[in-house]
């Protein structure tokens, strides 16, 4: 059972690695505003469509960044639980044991 355990525990390192290594992208306001994260959350770029700068209205500007920037965090955090979840579905088993 320790093999097991420790078996489990590389696949989830590995997972981890995976997830870190890719890049995640989301959009807000219908795609003015995109953000690309690294699955260890690091942005790697973000891209404002120039024809929408209003220096009247920067208020909103800023909440598409945040907002797509947020989303780019959701996916990497959907991914990582449903990366884990495949992993540790077998765990059930176990918890008698522990």
């Amino acid at each position: 059972m320790l093999q097991q355990l420790q078996g489990l525990q590389q696949e989830m390192l590995e997972a981890q690695e995976e997830i870190a290594e890719q890049t995640f992208t989301a959009t807000a306001g219908g795609g003015i505003v995109e953000a690309v994260v690294t699955g260890d959350r690091k942005l790697k770029a973000l891209t404002v469509d120039p024809e929408v700068v209003d220096p009247e209205d920067v208020e909103m500007l800023q909440d598409l960044i945040i907002a797509a920037i947020n989303r780019a965090m959701e996916q990497i955090d959907e991914a990582a639980a449903e990366r884990m979840g495949d992993l540790t579905g077998g765990l059930g088993a176990l918890e008698g044991l522990l």
